[in-house]
């Protein structure tokens, strides 16, 4: 048996990672534990249809890689990077599916305020059957204002340590010379200084 075929129960973590925080891996860790997974797979977007401004693709795919790399149950994808167009997460999920087999049960592991979203998502039907949507409880959203319809897959909701990082934050402490020490491993802090990344003043870059 291959370890592809061992794998009955994978996570699917979509999102820019732009960039990634310890709040993204707080809430693969969790999902490991309270949903049972084999393996947590991130899957950095290459084109994100509903946003304008995004970093490099390669630079997002390296920061995900250099944090995902020390935990043995997390593994990440470029399949978005090297698709061509804008990108969906209905073509995402079905390609994981052809690849894997229908042994496997997916589990599409979003934030909370993308959830509150869900109607406005390309192929939204196509998501159900093919996978449960799984979303991170965060202060300041509430999911009872969620009214799905009956095309929508079934979304469920996973609860997550109060931890209140953000990537849009992240970038503006880069930008304005202040640390985000403990708030990236320290080699995705490392490879944002080293290569100059969310500065728009040379003068107050990481130091």
């Amino acid at each position: 048996m291959t370890v592809e075929e061992s794998l009955h129960r994978l996570g699917v973590m979509g999102g820019t990672f732009d960039p990634i925080h310890l709040g993204h891996l707080i809430a693969a860790s969790e999902a490991l534990s309270q949903l049972d997974l084999d393996r947590v797979l991130f899957v950095p977007t290459g084109r994100p249809w509903q946003k304008s401004r995004y970093s490099d693709a390669e630079d997002r795919f390296i920061m995900t890689s250099l944090a995902a790399a020390s935990h043995p149950h997390f593994a990440v994808s470029r399949m978005e990077l090297d698709r061509t167009g804008p990108t969906y997460s209905a073509d995402t999920l079905e390609q994981l599916r052809l690849f894997h087999g229908p042994h496997i049960r997916l589990f599409f592991i979003i934030g909370a305020d993308a959830v509150l979203k869900l109607g406005t998502w390309h192929g939204l039907e196509r998501l159900r059957g093919l996978t449960d949507v799984v979303a991170l409880a965060r202060p300041g959203f509430d999911l009872e204002a969620l009214k799905p319809e009956a095309h929508w897959p079934k979304v469920g909701e996973m609860q997550m340590p109060g931890i209140d990082i953000s990537s849009s934050d992240i970038r503006a402490r880069v930008s304005a010379g202040r640390p985000i020490d403990y708030l990236v491993p320290a080699e995705v802090m490392s490879y944002i200084r080293d290569h100059g990344l969310y500065v728009t003043d040379p003068g107050r870059a990481l130091g």
